[in-house]
């Protein structure tokens, strides 16, 4: 019989939060709680996060563009992807980067800093020899893929000869699978997107060098991962520290007693969590934000965290068929005083934002949800909100009053 590895005895709690004391502590830690650092700007902010995740569908904005404007206000969506990307000028030597693209949460942005603690994925990626697709011949295919990005610098995937065989667009091209394994692996680094495309790059080109070599073992790898996530959420169960960087429980499991977390004890919650003792050393204090959220926002991309935490459920329905949607295809979320309080699923036409489907809980949610509004509009360059459909008809009522009252001051 195989024998069962058993979790680690967990140790005695050092303090008991409230409800109340882990929704702040996570809405601080996430930087949605007391005034945001302008300073340090959208890359101070994916320092803080630790990740920021990458989605294809853009309503108002891509999601990476919505997660500053959460926390920061209006940056100005050219100036959040400059503070993401570093582009290579043509005619002088690469800028070392703030950040790249791997596979976290899911496909994340992440701090440049963090390149190392990816290596026990890398190495593993490695040791299994393929991840979706088997190459035809992988040494010939990654050998041209690699001797062009290093004759020509920087390349997106159709520079290097195009991504797909020509039907569906999971039926990729030889090239395409080569240079992806090669990201996978740890040779290849995405540092830059060009209109939304990978742009490829070798990773001793780009990566610095104090950087660069996988010189951490997956034990190591593990334990600032856990730490990270652990300073990002402010406290969390073993189950949210493995979601926040798809780590394993067991891997958790393996490192926790050494990440400098300190196990706490959540009114409710039901299982032993871990807090940052840095965050329990200062009380959470400040203004709350009240903002629309994108539904891949890292303080609400683990749903079972979200009801443990705000008591609210929520679903990303734009793969759901449209007769079947409950709240609307991108429904967002409106933080407000530090709890969710209503969701808004929106659209643009022209000029005008357009508030497909609304739901609020209660009447103090009216001025948050028209405020949040009238700020998301002004930040795409809207001038005008429209609802269309709320599931309250005197709430709607309301939020359409307040809205134009809004407008005319």
């Amino acid at each position: 019989m195989t024998a069962v590895t058993q979790p680690p005895p967990l140790p005695q709690p050092v303090t008991t939060l409230s409800r109340d004391d882990a929704r702040r502590l996570a809405l601080r830690a996430q930087g949605l709680l007391g005034a945001p650092d302008r300073r340090a700007g959208v890359r101070g902010m994916l320092r803080q996060l630790g990740a920021v995740q990458l989605d294809t569908i853009s309503v108002l904005a891509r999601s990476h563009e919505l997660v500053p404007y959460a926390r920061l206000g209006a940056v100005g969506r050219d100036a959040v992807e400059a503070a993401y990307w570093t582009p290579a000028p043509s005619d002088a030597p690469a800028t070392s980067p703030h950040s790249f693209e791997y596979w976290s949460h899911a496909a994340c942005i992440l701090p440049i800093e963090e390149w190392p603690h990816f290596a026990f994925r890398r190495r593993a990626r490695r040791a299994k020899g393929h991840r979706w697709h088997v190459m035809e011949d992988s040494e010939r295919s990654c050998a041209a893929v690699l001797d062009r990005l290093k004759a020509d610098g920087p390349l997106t995937t159709s520079e290097l000869g195009g991504g797909r065989k020509g039907g569906e667009w999971w039926d990729w091209s030889e090239t395409k699978i080569a240079v992806e394994w090669l990201l996978d692996t740890g040779d290849v680094v995405c540092a830059e997107r060009r209109a939304w495309k990978r742009v490829y790059d070798l990773a001793e080109r780009v990566v610095p060098d104090a950087l660069l070599h996988d010189d951490l073992d997956d034990a190591e790898c593990l334990r600032r991962l856990v730490a990270q996530a652990g300073a990002a959420m402010g406290v969390a169960t073993r189950a949210d520290l493995a979601d926040y960087h798809r780590l394993k429980a067991e891997q958790v499991d393996a490192v926790v007693a050494d990440s400098g977390l300190v196990p706490v004890e959540v009114e409710g919650w039901g299982k032993s969590a871990w807090a940052d003792p840095a965050a329990l050393a200062a009380p959470p204090r400040g203004r709350h934000r009240t903002t629309l959220l994108s539904p891949f926002d890292s303080l609400i991309w683990d749903r079972p965290r979200t009801e443990r935490i705000f008591g609210f459920t929520h679903r990303l329905e734009a793969y759901v068929p449209r007769p079947q949607r409950i709240h609307g295809y991108f429904a967002m979320p409106l933080l407000a005083g530090g709890r969710l309080v209503g969701r808004v699923d929106p659209a643009r036409e022209g000029t005008t934002l357009v508030a497909r489907q609304v739901s609020m809980q209660g009447s103090k949610a009216v001025v948050p949800m028209a405020r949040a509004l009238g700020e998301a509009a002004s930040w795409v360059g809207c001038d005008s909100v429209r609802v269309e459909r709320c599931d309250d008809r005197k709430l709607a009522d309301a939020l359409r009053a307040e809205l134009t009252h809004t407008s005319d001051q």
